[in-house]
């Protein structure tokens, strides 16, 4: 049985991320055991589930791992939890664009059969928050709206005149929240800033958020509401391969700069006979002893130029080490990291490419094809993916496409390198990892 629970709201900006951790901690400073759960392809929101929780963050996206996968990953990342709490993306029905919400918080919902507590904004409105949960309610019968959880009220009087006015929705209120200004998540380009880059001040503050929302929420009440959901059928997800015998190592880049990797992605190159093991390209000055292959996820490095190009050792280790045919695949920041400089500031100089920052981010969904045989892909497989950056890359003359989609060529690939700004779910395409595992193994 998987007992959890959806954190949803009308929109972006009601502090869905700030309550969904919150609530994690609470749970678990009261001792369940928690898992911490993203709909949708975001990084950031897991990272601080992940703090929270004390467990590895997840995500569920029928878009990017197919819509039989949720149940199984779901009850993958839960096992041996109490509790699943599970944050939605944007507001309920908001999903990916011209699909009628495919990929949105209610359609995961829907497919967990999972219930739904609705964070709302309660700033700017009194009785007028009635109305709204009263049509999120009425909207989509097939989403079971389970309660309501009230934020940022401004007085006693102000939460009362709401209190009333929700009586005639019949949707249960659940938690009221008043205005707190000390704990909040500080933004910038692209979004949150990630725990891993605030760490000490996270901590800090999560026993402050645990306080204020037991403070605020009927933590029973809650539990009670991720009770009622149904038993779920089907076996937890697992890697489709196994091996055994000889180990490899693969370096991933890690620290403040490099926040981002899917935890199924470790799971399934653990599976291929690959062992992991973190590099911070901040501080570290070599990669680990035995290593045969590169993994460079997703993060900021952007932010933190001037210290990564400060870092000549390494970054001399890892030209020296791609020059040489060590395998190498790069997501986004990874492929930022490779390329020859960002904004003038000196990167790896792998690629013969240079990173620019722009004033407008890509970001979306993105239907993509293998133009040729690489690293990662054989030529002509279909994935799909993401995007979400505000640099642009402006390569040297002719290289081999990592990816294309919409005849837009993306990234660079060879025999042992793929670098490419889309991010790919690989429990939704197992078979990349296994790939590029094949190819680490050979390369060791």
């Amino acid at each position: 049985m998987v007992n959890r629970v959806v954190i949803a709201a009308p929109g972006s900006g009601h502090g869905k991320t700030t309550i969904a951790a919150g609530l994690m901690a609470a749970l678990r400073a009261r001792g369940l055991k928690v898992s911490g759960h993203k709909v949708g392809p975001d990084f950031i929101d897991p990272s601080y589930h992940a703090l929270a929780t004390g467990r590895p963050p997840r995500n569920l996206d029928p878009f990017l791992q197919g819509e039989d996968r949720l149940i199984p990953l779901l009850r993958h990342g839960s096992a041996g939890a109490d509790i699943a709490v599970i944050e939605g993306v944007m507001g309920l029905f908001d999903g990916a664009l011209g699909t009628e919400g495919y990929a949105s918080t209610a359609h995961v919902a829907r497919l967990l059969d999972a219930p739904v507590v609705l964070v709302v904004d309660a700033s700017a409105a009194s009785r007028s928050v009635a109305a709204t949960v009263l049509g999120f309610a009425q909207y989509d019968t097939r989403v079971r709206l389970a309660g309501v959880i009230l934020n940022k009220l401004g007085s006693q009087r102000h939460a009362d005149e709401i209190v009333t006015a929700l009586e005639a929705t019949g949707v249960p209120l659940l938690g009221t929240l008043y205005r707190n200004e000390e704990i909040h998540a500080p933004s910038r380009h692209l979004g949150l800033v990630p725990a891993a880059e605030r760490a000490s001040e996270s901590e800090r503050l999560l026993p402050e958020l645990a306080a204020w929302i037991s403070e605020g929420v009927d933590l029973g009440a809650i539990v009670q509401v991720a009770r009622s959901a149904s038993r779920l059928s089907g076996e937890p997800w697992r890697p489709p391969f196994a091996v055994e015998g000889r180990r490899s190592v693969v370096a991933a880049a890690a620290g403040p700069a490099f926040t981002f990797r899917y935890t199924e992605a470790v799971e399934l190159l653990a599976a291929a006979g690959v062992d992991v093991v973190d590099v911070d390209p901040l501080q570290d000055k070599e990669l680990p002893e035995g290593c045969a292959g590169l993994y460079f996820g997703g993060g900021f490095p952007e932010v933190h130029a001037e210290e990564l190009s400060a870092n000549l050792p390494l970054r001399t280790a890892i030209a020296r080490a791609v020059g040489d045919g060590m395998p190498v695949v790069a997501e986004c920041a990874g492929l930022l990291y490779l390329c020859q400089d960002i904004d003038g500031t000196p990167m790896t100089g792998v690629l013969d490419a240079s990173a620019t920052m722009t004033k407008r981010g890509k970001l979306g969904y993105r239907k993509a094809f293998s133009p040729a045989d690489s690293v990662l892909a054989v030529a002509g497989q279909r994935v799909t993916g993401h995007e979400f950056h505000r640099t642009i890359i402006e390569p040297g003359s002719g290289p081999t496409p990592a990816w294309g989609w919409d005849r837009t060529p993306d990234g660079f690939a060879s025999a042992s390198l793929h670098a490419s700004y889309l991010h790919v779910h690989w429990a939704g395409y197992p078979e990349l990892a296994e790939r590029f595992a094949t190819a680490v193994h050979a390369h060791g």
